[in-house]
């Protein structure tokens, strides 16, 4: 998670993010540095991303933009849609109140933590 300015394009910060992704765990061997597929939305078709992604081994899965809805990528976009709406579940987050960057990135933290402990599951102790 990064936090930027409301002004600035989500774009921009596609590969920062994708960079700064830790190490995936999975089968008993190398682990990846990195995911296979990166699925997103039109606010993210441009070709350059598409060609940087390509270069660092990422398949991208990218709705064209003036293409007709149906490209199936809902099938997946469904659980970015519902990260949200857990996040929105803290009414602190749904509108942004704080003046102060930092403090609202740790509300933010604050909350991921608390979204995935929910889901932990019940452990007898």
């Amino acid at each position: 998670m990064s936090l930027t300015g409301g002004n600035r394009h989500d774009v921009t910060q596609l590969l920062p993010l994708v960079d700064s992704l830790p190490s995936i765990r999975g089968v008993v061997g190398r682990p990846r540095r990195k995911p296979k597929r990166l699925f997103a939305d039109r606010g993210y078709d441009y070709d350059v991303y598409r060609r940087q992604l390509r270069a660092r081994g990422i398949t991208p899965k990218i709705a064209r933009r003036g293409v007709a809805h149906g490209s199936g990528l809902g099938k997946k976009r469904w659980v970015v849609e519902r990260g949200f709406a857990w996040l929105h579940q803290f009414k602190r987050l749904r509108t942004r109140y704080e003046r102060r960057a930092d403090l609202h990135l740790g509300l933010m933290q604050l909350a991921c933590a608390i979204i995935c402990w929910r889901k932990l599951p019940d452990q007898p102790v």
